[in-house]
């Protein structure tokens, strides 16, 4: 008898969902048994770390990725993950396990009200009518998630597996494309609005990450001889930020935002909202007689950016389009000022953040992917570490903890040629430490770079900017992360002076690329006093 999982796995292998990102449980048993030998699968030991490493290998692959999880259990712990996902706009497609269909009605143990329990993070969300409807489901999935970059959420109840799977139609498309083509009127009032521009401005953001858009993005900026800035708090980077005109990342507060963009009359953000912010402050966006534009392909962002035109399109399509529109450019370019790095640490001094920062960006090659999660350091990082191809960065544009470690793995399995290194803060690392396990049974030689401050910092210094400043929140200098890495398996190194920190990376940056061994570099530095986002 062909089952519904018979029918679910040539669903799956139709669309290259062949990796399983899980943590098991029993209502998951009747599918996840007796794998057939083309489908790979991969235990993570916390339901974050399986949506966080499947978050960064579908980022890496650029499709969906298959995960799985476990009832009400499961799905709640995700859902910071799923949220996470969602924002970042990463397809995914989630099997959550349900108890046994057939009694249900009587609220058995491990029954679960799940399809609102993720609330509106997922893109989409069914239980299916019936057990031959599985398959079917799920396929809608694979395009409902790659359509909405974000999850899409299928529940099965545990008997639906072993169903005659019978003779219907699998009601989804095999194969779904999408129009390319770029409005010709569209592109004329792009042009007319930055060609006729006396200063314009770019800002770029997240889905602006791509070969096709930078390349494009890279010609329409020298066109126009204009500053790039990156939007604040982007999951990855818009632009090649070692470029001429890369201006650095915008302030995300209102008053430096204005100062930032004053001297522009035309702002076009390319895949980016308009603007991300962080804290409230009040006043406008830019200050009056800027006039503000937006070309991306999610539909969300421009309906609430208050621009004056926005255009939902392929960013890549309308920049390269936008370009062959514009004259050469008859004067010099923009060329900003370029911070330096700091100079090593005098002897006895203590490590901070910027030298770590500046002696790993001195070593790693251009290809390096860096997933970070170090909140009181980002400045840093974004100063000192550029991106210097499509991928260079990653991060959670959520905010939430918890996501670095496991996407970085989720990257280097992806990429297993690629150097990936993880830049944390101790207190981040702890939200994704279960992690550090899947990178060591499955060798994947990812870097993780911990910077140790034993606190949490950036909660330090926005304490210390509110009344009296004074925090309940205790320091955590007994946590050691080298020892947790070491109790998961994963072989540490603790670092504390500067000779040290050298040494440590002249040993494995030159090897990252063919590394099969993760390490952990718990890395002592004093906490920065000053943090400005």
């Amino acid at each position: 008898m062909r089952t519904v999982r018979d029918a679910t796995f040539d669903v799956l292998r139709r669309h290259g969902l062949t990796t399983i990102f899980a943590n098991p449980g029993s209502t998951e048993v009747a599918f996840l048994t007796d794998l057939p030998d083309d489908i790979d699968f991969i235990l993570a030991l916390h339901e974050g770390s399986v949506v966080g490493i499947a978050t960064g290998w579908a980022t890496a692959n650029d499709r969906p990725a298959l995960v799985n999880l476990h009832t009400t259990a499961g799905l709640g712990n995700a859902v910071g993950a799923l949220a996470t996902a969602r924002v970042n706009r990463v397809p995914l497609v989630v099997l959550v396990g349900q108890q046994d269909r057939r009694h249900l009605a009587f609220r058995p143990f491990l029954a679960g009200d799940l399809e609102g329990l993720a609330g509106s993070y997922p893109v989409w969300t069914t239980t299916p009518a019936r057990p031959q409807d599985v398959p079917s489901a799920v396929a809608r999935a694979w395009h409902e998630a790659r359509d909405g970059r974000g999850p899409a959420l299928v529940v099965v109840p545990s008997d639906d597996w072993s169903a005659e799977a019978g003779d219907g139609e699998v009601a989804a498309p095999a194969v779904l494309r999408h129009g390319t083509a770029v409005d010709p009127s569209v592109v004329d009032e792009l042009a007319a609005l930055v060609g006729d521009a006396r200063s314009p401005a770019l800002v770029v953001g997240a889905d602006a990450d791509g070969a096709g858009t930078w390349s494009a993005l890279v010609t329409l900026a020298e066109k126009l001889g204009c500053p790039v800035w990156q939007e604040p708090f982007a999951a990855r980077a818009g632009f090649p930020q070692d470029h001429p005109q890369f201006a650095g990342h915008l302030p995300a507060g209102r008053a430096r935002l204005r100062d930032a963009l004053a001297a522009h009359d035309v702002v076009l953000a390319v895949g980016a909202p308009v603007f991300r912010q962080y804290p409230y402050e009040p006043g406008p966006l830019v200050a009056a007689g800027t006039r503000l534009a937006m070309i991306t392909d999610d539909p969300e962002d421009a309906r609430h950016s208050p621009v004056d035109l926005a255009v939902v399109a392929g960013p890549a399509a309308v920049c390269a389009a936008l370009a062959e529109r514009l004259p050469e450019p008859a004067g010099t370019a923009f060329s900003p000022v370029r911070a330096s790095a700091p100079e090593p640490p005098a002897a006895g001094e203590p490590l901070r953040a910027a030298h770590v920062l500046a002696a790993l960006a001195a070593r790693v090659p251009a290809e390096t992917v860096v997933a970070e999660e170090t909140p009181s350091s980002r400045p840093d990082l974004h100063r000192l570490l550029p991106a210097r191809r499509p991928l260079g960065f990653l991060s959670a544009a959520m905010g939430g903890l918890g996501f670095a470690l496991p996407a970085a793995i989720g990257v280097r399995m992806a990429r297993p040629d690629t150097p990936v290194v993880a830049v944390v803060g101790d207190g981040s690392s702890l939200y994704g430490i279960q992690a550090l396990w899947s990178a060591a049974h499955y060798r994947v030689g990812v870097l993780f770079v911990v910077l140790a401050n034993g606190r949490y910092a950036i909660m330090d210094r926005l304490a210390e900017k509110q009344g009296d400043g004074k925090a309940p929140w205790p320091a955590f200098t007994e946590v050691s992360v080298g020892g947790l890495a070491e109790a998961l398996g994963c072989p540490a190194r603790r670092v504390d002076t500067w000779d040290a920190l050298e040494e440590a990376l002249d040993d494995v940056v030159p090897g990252l690329a063919g590394r099969e061994t993760p390490l952990v570099l718990e890395v002592t530095v004093e906490p920065d006093a000053v943090f400005e986002p």
